[in-house]
């Protein structure tokens, strides 16, 4: 029984019967009907674009040396042949690509004994791609590789303004740059105008459709676009001349709160890359040392940045601060993983994470939210699973007696984990009950920023939402109606199918992590580490707490509870699946983890 999403959040039923040739992915053409208990539904007649689907499987013997194919998503047998060849000639372990629909053998992508085939892995198994088609590079590489300011001339040059770039030490694409007029109580926002370069239908649009997202493995990044353009003319770069749709806001000097907010296409000239580190060195030491351009440009950043730590207070008035930790890889030349680190949030990131959130909100705030946009939405959770969450913390002895609706309750449950020591823990399961953020044409709000508009803007470079965003902003300053109506002819599909895509890229980036964790866990077998239980009952986990962060393990020994500190045993991992098993060896008091 499948659904087909339409326009407007309603969709058609499909029963099985009615499915003909279809599979899940194509896209067919229905005739609606009217099915019984009056459901909405429909049959298809014309499979006018199938999806190609395959899974991706490996070469296996058991211990009695029978040969079999393993799906490695389920860890079932399946099957798999390679015309002129039998498969049992391959090094057991070797992974292919196989079509659903006629078993063949599509591509070879390695083998299990290589750190490297991982990353072909995790890009199959969710559908993200590496290289561009030829004619995405060709239409890159036919763009222009410098501004050249005499061909602009309706934009408003900005120049003169020391706009400057923050960033991780690694980034290779810049989205954005900020400059603060501290004497108009201005910030600028200054985005990648990727629109420009990037026209609808294009075939680098339409691959940029396909993929969504830039997808980040520790090592390298898959980009949306072609690099010659996400790392090139698109990118804001120091010290050259730049494209930019920027959004002006004007700030109240006493409420800090918008009092205008103007959007337009500008040339920009940022004056200085900065990453995250420079910044709060400057912070800290009051940019003391500054000199030059940069001494110019640190005399907006210190006020600007009381100015975002002011904002940042009243933001958790209505929306949350969950205390969640970003465990980063460092990943050697032959793949392996050699350590890992927990990345936290610096007064750096706060700086210009206010800033973006300002931009997002000004730009959500131009639609009426009634289908006219792309909005980045969250929903308040769901009654059962705060029932959950409350049942789930009543075992670790956490109890809530009084909450008005549910931000008072997560502000309750974080108070009292606090004081019982397991802040990031707790909002761990928070995060966990609460629903996922997504894109939707109809504006709900977004309950976790505690935001009643709010969309994406800020990173077209990386993000397809922001793209159709910019584009639809675009209309509105023109006032083209006709394009605007074209744009949102299928924009609620288009919504769900992002949103799809941005869960892919997600999975993607995960699965690789733990493919990683596996192989290192492979080396440490039948070794013992203290370790913390993060989920009980039958399917129990348990968080290593050794020098190499994030490793999850499944525990075998169920005599266990929430945020039990214990000892395990690494006793066996499966490769194929990432999956490390560990045995239970002892409870350890609270006494023996301070020792």
């Amino acid at each position: 029984m499948w659904k087909l999403l339409l326009k407007n959040k309603k969709d058609l039923l499909i029963e099985p019967d009615h499915l003909a040739e279809s599979k899940h992915g194509d896209v067919v053409v229905v005739k609606r009907i009217i099915a019984r208990r009056g459901r909405a539904s429909a049959v298809v007649k014309l499979v006018i674009d199938k999806a190609h689907l395959f899974t991706i499987a490996y070469t296996s013997r058991d211990g009695e040396g029978h040969f079999s194919i393993i799906n490695i998503r389920t860890g079932e047998p399946t099957h798999a042949v390679m015309e002129g060849m039998d498969l049992k000639a391959f090094k057991i372990g070797t992974v292919f690509k196989v079509d659903v629909e006629d078993e063949q053998v599509l591509e070879i992508l390695g083998n299990l004994d290589d750190a490297k085939v991982d990353e072909k892995i995790s890009l199959a198994l969710y559908h993200r791609e590496d290289t561009f088609p030829p004619e995405c590079i060709n239409d890159a590489l036919e763009v222009e590789a410098i501004v050249n300011k005499a061909e602009h001339p309706q934009r408003i040059d900005l120049s003169n303004l020391d706009f400057c770039t923050i960033d991780p030490v690694s980034a290779k694409d810049f989205d954005d740059a900020i400059y603060f007029d501290r004497q108009s109580y201005s910030l600028y926002v200054a985005i990648a105008d990727v629109s420009h370069y990037v026209p609808y239908f294009t075939p680098i649009d339409k691959e940029a459709k396909k993929r969504g997202f830039t997808t980040y493995l520790p090592h390298k990044s898959f980009p949306m676009l072609p690099r010659e353009l996400s790392e090139g003319i698109c990118s804001l770069k120091p010290r050259v001349d730049r494209l930019a749709f920027v959004v002006k806001i004007e700030l109240d000097r006493v409420t800090l709160k918008p009092i205008k907010e103007h959007f337009f296409e500008a040339i920009i000239h940022s004056k200085h890359r900065f990453n995250y580190d420079d910044i709060d060195k400057i912070i800290t030491n009051k940019g003391k040392d500054s000199t030059g351009k940069v001494k110019d440009i640190v005399a907006y950043i210190l006020p600007l940045y009381e100015i975002t730590r002011a904002l940042s207070q009243a933001r958790l008035v209505h929306g949350f601060d969950f205390r969640s930790e970003e465990t980063k890889l460092n990943i050697d030349k032959n793949h392996l993983l050699k350590a890992t680190e927990i990345e936290t949030g610096t007064p750096a990131h706060s700086l210009i994470e206010e800033c973006m959130l300002l931009a997002n909100q000004a730009s959500a705030k131009r639609f009426t939210g009634e289908g006219d946009g792309i909005f980045r939405i969250h929903e308040p959770p769901q009654l059962s699973r705060i029932e959950q969450l409350l049942s789930e913390l009543a075992m670790i002895g956490l109890y809530i007696q009084e909450y008005k609706d549910a931000p008072s309750l997560i502000r309750a449950i974080q108070n009292e984990a606090e004081k019982i020591g397991l802040s990031a823990e707790v909002d761990a399961m928070v995060i966990k009950s609460l629903r996922q953020a997504s894109y939707m044409a109809e504006n709900v709000g977004h309950f976790g920023l505690g935001f009643s508009h709010y969309s994406h803007f800020t990173s077209p470079i990386r993000r397809y939402s922001d793209l159709i965003l910019h584009r639809l902003i675009k209309t509105q300053l023109t006032q083209d109606e006709e394009e605007a109506g074209y744009l949102l002819r299928n924009i609620e599909p288009l919504c769900a199918r992002v949103s799809e895509l941005e869960r892919e890229a997600t999975k993607a980036e995960w699965d690789f992590r733990d493919r990683k964790f596996a192989r290192w866990a492979k080396t440490h077998k039948g070794e013992v580490f203290e370790a913390e239980v993060i989920e009980a009952g039958e399917s129990a986990k348990a968080k290593l707490l050794g020098d190499i962060k994030g490793v999850i393990v499944n525990l075998m020994g169920k005599n266990v509870m929430l945020f039990d500190r214990i000892e395990v045993q690494i006793t066996e991992v499966n490769i194929a699946q990432a999956i490390i098993m560990s045995e239970l060896l002892q409870k350890l008091d609270k006494d023996e983890m301070e020792l």
